[in-house]
C-alpha cells in the first residue's frame, strides 16, 4: 500500500517545493494538488462536498497544478507527483499533452495523471467544455493525447478534437505514457477505466463501495482480456478520512493500492501536520 498526501494548493498554502520535499523526506509515496482555473460568481451547480452546496472561497484561489508540481519536482527525487484532479474538458489537449510530457520528463518519470470531467457546469462552459457530454469529450482528449505521447508524427480525428499530422515533443519518460487515473463514482467509470485508463480514484466513497468497485473493475478487466493487476485503485482522501493506521489497513483489504491523505492546515502548519501523520500512518 502506497500512502501519499494531498494539498489543497492555494495562495494561502506553503510553497509546494517545501511541502513536497518534506513529504518525500518523511516517506510519503506521492504528492497531489487540485485544479479549478476559475470559479464563477454566479452558479446553480451544487458543490458536492457540503450540505448547502455552496462552493468554499478557497476553490477560487487554487494554484495552477502543473506549475505547483514543477516546483515540487525540482527539489525531490523519488516522490510521485499527481493531479487530483486535472479538469480535462477545460484544457486544449495539444497543450495539455505537452505539459504532461514535460513534467514527466523533468521529474524523471514520476507524474500520475489524475483526471476528471468536473461537476461545476458554469466553470466547464466558461472554459469551453461541453458539460452535458463532458466524459465523451474527456475520452476524446485522452485518446488524442495518447497519439501525441506515443508517436513522432501524430494526428487525430475525433468528435471534439481534430488535427492533421503534427510533431509534439518532448515525449514522456514513462512508457507508453504516465498512468491515467479516473476520478469519481459515475455509473460508467469502471467501464471507462478498463477501456482507456490505468486507475480509479474514488472520492467520498465508503470502504464497502470501494471494495465493490474493485471487484467490478476486476471482472470487467477479465472480460476485456486485461490483467486486473494493471489497474490501480487509489482511495482519494477527504478532510478527516484515512488518518489512522486501522483505516489504511481496511482499505488495503478492500483492494486499494494507493491512498492519499488530505492535509487540512495552511501555511507552515502543513509541515507539522505531515510529520504527525507520518508518525501515525507510516511504518
Amino acid at each position: 500500500m502506497e500512502i501519499g498526501v494531498f494539498v489543497f494548493q492555494t495562495d494561502a498554502s506553503a510553497d509546494p517545493a517545501v511541502l513536497a520535499k518534506r513529504a518525500e523526506e518523511l516517506g510519503f509515496a506521492s504528492y497531489w494538488v487540485p485544479e479549478h482555473p476559475i470559479i464563477p460568481l454566479r452558479y446553480t451547480s451544487r458543490y458536492p462536498g457540503s450540505a448547502d452546496g455552496i462552493i468554499p472561497d478557497a476553490y477560487g484561489r487554487i494554484a495552477d497544478p502543473f506549475v505547483a508540481l514543477a516546483r515540487a519536482s525540482a527539489v525531490t527525487k523519488r516522490i510521485k507527483l499527481g493531479t487530483g484532479i486535472c479538469l480535462v474538458p477545460e484544457r486544449n489537449p495539444l497543450l495539455l499533452a505537452k505539459e504532461v510530457a514535460t513534467l514527466d520528463l523533468y521529474s524523471g518519470g514520476r507524474f500520475i495523471f489524475g483526471i476528471g470531467a468536473g461537476w461545476l457546469k458554469e466553470e466547464t462552459e466558461i472554459m469551453g467544455g461541453d458539460f452535458a457530454h463532458r466524459w465523451t469529450q474527456t475520452k476524446d482528449a485522452i485518446l488524442a493525447m495518447k497519439e501525441l505521447w506515443t508517436k513522432d508524427e501524430a494526428e487525430y480525428h475525433g468528435t471534439y478534437y481534430n488535427f492533421p499530422a503534427v510533431r509534439s515533443f518532448p515525449k514522456p519518460v514513462q512508457k507508453p505514457h504516465p498512468p491515467i487515473y479516473l476520478g469519481g463514482t459515475a455509473k460508467n467509470v469502471f467501464k471507462r477505466v478498463v477501456e482507456w485508463g490505468d486507475g480509479w480514484m474514488p472520492v467520498r466513497a465508503t470502504v464497502e463501495e470501494i471494495k465493490k468497485g474493485r471487484a467490478t473493475i476486476d471482472e470487467l478487466a477479465k472480460q476485456a482480456g486485461r490483467d486486473p493487476r494493471s489497474i490501480t485503485v487509489l482511495a482519494f482522501g477527504f478532510p478527516g478520512r484515512f488518518r489512522k493506521r486501522e483505516e489504511i489497513e481496511e482499505l488495503a483489504q478492500a483492494g486499494v493500492n494507493h491512498v492519499t491523505i488530505w492535509i487540512t492546515t495552511d501555511g507552515d502548519g502543513a509541515v507539522a501536520e505531515m510529520e504527525e501523520l507520518a508518525r501515525t500512518v507510516l511504518r
